[in-house]
């Protein structure tokens, strides 16, 4: 019989009676298997195979198919251990293990940074975020693994943020917004932002990957960030409690934290080091006036 329970994350960096979910261990699982998959297919022409369109509306490889497929035979395992939570992710939208009531979400993107991932780029993760409610502001715990760097980012709402284990700061060098990651990086969305940010930022690096781009805020690497694009919840949920946790400051749409968790819910995400760096961030990211059309 499914059990019902209030949620508390367990993990390395948290435990208690009432969890009984070991996220930290399932999220591990996932990665080893998908470090597997990636071995196994190492070759651009072997990455480039698309099978849909997927619940997000983007066209879906197969290895974004293979890599959900990890991710999901975990989470079967661990409704199969009595557990009842729903899952949110990019190509299979919303699933339900078990009470379809349950307030325990698991928002999930097995593999943000598609294309890097297609191109044999580095740059590519999984991220795993657990929330208690319907929005971003009742995300609990943050899970994003970084393949290409093999490290290790995690977070518990209240408890701080960790790589590979160590505390994680959002603690720069204080040169201002000397390194600014911007995602959703096509040359139409990017033009209006190096525009915004001329004068204000001394150098522009984009990852690929809105989860990791969180987490470089998170660690100091970055300055600040942002989108040129709408995103969905399954690409920063989890990057923007590790972020926090860390110390930066976040915010959805320029107003905080009050966006759905819904798959088809979009919104733009801004991250600094502090409140000032973020000030800038935003402004640069609302005179940049992004098209019209809801990106995807």
């Amino acid at each position: 019989m499914a059990r019902k329970q209030s949620f508390h994350p367990r993990g390395a960096a948290s435990s208690g009676p009432a969890g009984e979910i070991d996220w930290l261990s399932a999220c591990r699982r996932m990665v080893a298997a998908q470090r597997e998959l990636f071995a196994e297919q190492r070759g651009i022409a072997a990455r480039t195979v698309y099978a849909g369109i997927g619940e997000g509306g983007d066209r879906a490889l197969a290895i974004d198919r293979l890599c959900e497929d990890i991710v999901f035979a975990e989470l079967e395992r661990l409704h199969a251990d009595g557990h009842e939570f729903r899952a949110i992710s990019e190509e299979r939208g919303e699933v339900a293990f078990g009470d379809s009531g349950s307030p325990m979400r698991a928002i999930v993107d097995p593999l943000d940074g598609s294309l890097n991932a297609r191109r044999t780029l580095p740059s590519h993760s999984l991220s795993v975020a657990i929330a208690s409610g319907a929005t971003m502001a009742d995300v609990e715990l943050g899970y994003v693994y970084d393949f290409g760097a093999a490290e290790e980012y995690f977070a518990v709402r209240g408890r701080g943020a960790t790589l590979d284990g160590r505390q994680l700061r959002a603690e720069g060098p204080g040169f201002g917004l000397e390194v600014v990651g911007i995602e959703s990086a096509k040359p139409e969305r990017t033009l209006p932002l190096l525009e915004a940010l001329a004068g204000k930022a001394y150098r522009i690096r984009a990852v690929g990957s809105i989860a990791i781009s969180l987490c470089y805020v998170g660690g100091g690497r970055f300055d600040g960030m942002l989108t040129g694009r709408a995103c969905r919840s399954v690409d920063a949920a989890g990057g923007q409690l590790i972020a926090r946790e860390a110390g930066a400051e976040v915010v959805f749409d320029g107003a905080g934290l009050d966006v759905s968790l819904d798959l088809d819910a979009r919104f733009h995400v801004a991250a600094a080091l502090d409140r000032d760096l973020l000030a800038t961030v935003l402004e640069a990211q609302e005179r940049a006036e992004p098209p019209p059309e809801a990106a995807a």
